[in-house]
């Protein structure tokens, strides 16, 4: 296994920079690819992985299901246990005796260290990137620069100056004629996109006010001991969900679901006010970094439609993951794609076919490549992942923020250096205490 050297700057602004030299180096030897026009001249698609936890692993066996001309060639994640771990799982999965391997990955195209994704960008035609949250920016901006066709999951950015990066990146693939996917996945479900066609349509009317919320236990306690890691940074980036840095914070890395939907709803217009509250209540034992357990947060829009939005993370509570829209005609339970008059007597169901919602996004991207007609979900995937930031930023401050404030944010959350050394946590947030930057 091949392992590269690890990125030691001193900001992200110097990582940006690095990634963009690399990335100009391998845009001199890779172009836009259009149909007809794949790898070495023939119908084969090489696709890469970066990023090679569970989420990563469903990705490559998606793309791979997705289309009988992909071949996964080359995999990246910081840790090499855990693209090791990956190579194994899926060419254990894909390469059939008596049939043609659908995993090509050898020692030398499996890739660790923080610059793993510059090797499988370089090998690949179509990147999978689903890394933790935070490197998003600088691996979507390195992927577009080679002229590589795209997945990129959920959320794109921790922060404001990521999310503007990400902006420029998708413009940038639009540009290209690349296609861009993204993993806000619901997007593609056959219930949501009947569901939300009838909303646009006009079936309850003009939306007066939403609720959505996203109440469940938790995820993954953390992974492994600081006593098992040989620096404060390896902890941290193994136990990501618990560092605003890494995931930005639950509101960002999960609840952003619940968020696209409001978004969605409103035919992606943004939200011009954001207020509320959060907090960290059961969640406390300093193994859990940094991050909050649950948010209250009111989003407003310019036509005084406000969206009602909470989200926790509590063990032994009530479980409840809903969105509602209400119009002047009626409501909507978007989770089941029903609509109702205000009597309560339902006036449109959706009974149409289910599907795989991951694995149509694939499909989906794939189809995108081969026809010619490329994708760009840039534009909502940046909103819904500032919606998402906006929230956090009310919840952490306990200010009310306005949409372009929080756009045009100066808060950067990189670390000092890129390195297997120590990474001081900033202490949880206070609102009231925490400022605005």
């Amino acid at each position: 296994m091949q392992t590269t050297p690890l990125q030691t700057e001193s900001s992200r602004r110097n990582f940006l920079a690095t990634s963009a030299a690399g990335a100009v180096t391998l845009a001199a030897i890779s172009r836009p690819l259009h149909a007809g026009a794949f790898a070495a001249g023939s119908d084969l698609l090489k696709v890469g992985l970066v990023g090679c936890g569970g989420r990563g692993l469903g990705a490559a066996e998606q793309a791979l299901n997705a289309d009988p001309g992909t071949e996964l060639v080359a995999i990246g994640d910081i840790f090499e246990d855990a693209a090791e771990r990956a190579r194994r799982s899926l060419t254990r999965t894909y390469n059939k005796e008596g049939a043609a391997p659908r995993v090509t990955v050898s020692d030398d195209t499996c890739y660790s260290g923080f610059d793993n994704y510059l090797r499988v960008i370089e090998k690949s035609d179509v990147v999978l990137l689903a890394t933790t949250p935070h490197f998003r920016p600088q691996h979507l901006r390195a992927a577009v620069e080679a002229g590589k066709h795209v997945f990129c999951e959920k959320p794109v950015a921790v922060d404001a100056p990521g999310v503007r990066s990400v902006m420029e990146s998708s413009e940038m693939a639009k540009a290209k004629g690349l296609v861009l996917v993204s993993g806000l996945c619901w997007r593609y479900h056959p219930g949501k996109l009947a569901t939300f066609e009838q909303i646009k349509n006009g079936a309850i009317g003009d939306i007066v006010t939403m609720q959505c919320c996203y109440m469940a236990g938790g995820v993954w306690d953390p992974r492994r001991t600081r006593d098992k890691c040989d620096s404060e940074m390896e902890y941290q980036i193994r136990n990501w969900y618990y560092y605003t840095w890494l995931s930005g914070d639950f509101n960002v890395e999960q609840h952003i679901h619940s968020l696209d939907k409001m978004m969605w709803a409103m035919n992606d217009q943004v939200p011009e006010t954001i207020s509320g509250s959060g907090g960290r209540q059961v969640r406390t034992d300093a193994k859990y970094g940094n991050v909050f357990d649950h948010f209250d947060i009111v989003y407003t829009w310019p036509n005084g439609v406000k969206a009602f939005a909470r989200c926790r993370h509590w063990p032994n509570c009530e479980n409840e993951v809903e969105d509602y829209i209400f119009g002047t005609k009626g409501r909507v339970n978007v989770m089941s794609h029903k609509i109702e008059d205000f009597a309560g007597n339902v006036i449109w169901k959706y009974d149409g076919p289910d599907g795989d919602m991951y694995q149509i996004e694939h499909n989906e991207l794939f189809a995108s490549i081969r026809s010619g007609q490329p994708i760009n979900n840039g534009d909502y995937m940046c909103k819904s992942t500032l919606m998402a930031i906006a929230g956090r930023m009310a919840g952490y401050t306990g200010q009310r923020l306005t949409w372009d404030a929080v756009l045009n944010s100066k808060e950067d959350l990189s670390p000092k250096a890129y390195e297997w050394t120590d990474n001081p946590v900033p202490p949880v947030a206070i609102p009231g205490k925490t400022p605005f930057v």
